[in-house]
């Protein structure tokens, strides 16, 4: 850990309204040596709006390796940094790691400044469980790619949140609807914060509908939210195939061996199998 050498903060910005930005992040940012920028022209606009004179650098996803290491050498002789990004807590989907992974590593004290957090905001009004919740960042940019991501998310049963851009957001959804069940509940919100913020939350059919409809919900930026799988209210529907297959094994098998063999043979859940195997067989829990 660093003594009198220099020190790394944190700082988050806000995401939309420039209200939301803490005493502390201020007085921290009219202190510092220098102010590490995502885009130094976005956030001369906050500096200048809360009266904030400090020196910019330049650190974004093309240069942030090379000008990290220019950070830290400054930092270990005495300079104190603050880190943001364009908007919101810096490393979440934004620049940033490099600096503070190698900050870390050179014993320099890093500091956080919390604030805003798109993926925070939109999770405190979704109406979904957030006890336990996974965030994916932005999602794969080809259809192929998604589907693929979609299919193996398919049964997570913890809520999850991805962010998307205005560009793909009803691709996305297009893609994801081959994936999910209609009924699976969505929440999107758009432009957090900002003057035409809005949240949205129903099923994922009745979303692709909305966004198609509607040319606003296919602008601005994007967190969506997706219901974590059910047991019983995403039960998967046997095929007539499946049903016949499993007929057959259970004249051969007792009902654990033919769901567990229906498995192998089908991809479906075993669980699924065994509950049907179990109502065919006429057997009880």
């Amino acid at each position: 850990m660093s003594n009198s050498q220099g020190r790394l903060y944190v700082v988050a910005t806000p995401i939309g309204n420039l209200a939301d930005f803490s005493f502390r992040a201020v007085e921290i940012l009219k202190t510092v040596d220098l102010i590490a920028a995502e885009d130094t022209r976005h956030v001369k606009m906050l500096l200048q709006h809360y009266g904030i004179n400090g020196r910019l650098q330049a650190l974004h996803q093309h240069n942030e390796d090379k000008a990290s290491q220019g950070l830290i050498d400054k930092m270990l002789q005495g300079m104190i940094v603050a880190l943001v990004s364009d908007a919101g807590t810096p490393l979440l989907s934004d620049p940033g790691l490099p600096l503070v992974q190698s900050a870390r590593e050179a014993g320099i004290e890093v500091s956080p400044i919390p604030g805003a957090c798109a993926l925070i905001a939109a999770l405190s009004v979704a109406g979904l469980p957030v006890s336990r919740f996974i965030f994916e960042g932005f999602l794969p940019r080809t259809s192929a790619q998604r589907k693929t991501f979609f299919k193996e998310r398919l049964e997570w049963q913890a809520t999850w949140v991805f962010y998307e851009s205005s560009h793909r957001i009803l691709a996305t959804l297009q893609d994801m609807s081959e994936v999910f069940p209609a009924q699976r509940q969505l929440v999107v919100a758009r432009e957090m914060t900002k003057l035409h913020e809005t949240i949205v939350k129903s099923r994922l059919d009745d979303m692709l509908v909305r966004v198609l409809g509607d040319p606003y919900m296919s602008k601005g930026e994007f967190v969506v939210i997706v219901e974590g799988a059910d047991d019983d209210k995403h039960s998967e529907a046997l095929t007539e195939d499946q049903i016949k297959l499993l007929r057959i094994l259970l004249t051969e098998c007792s009902v654990k061996t033919a769901a567990a063999l229906a498995a192998e043979i089908t991809g479906v859940r075993k669980k699924t199998l065994y509950q049907a195997a179990l109502a065919m067989s006429g057997e009880t829990h």
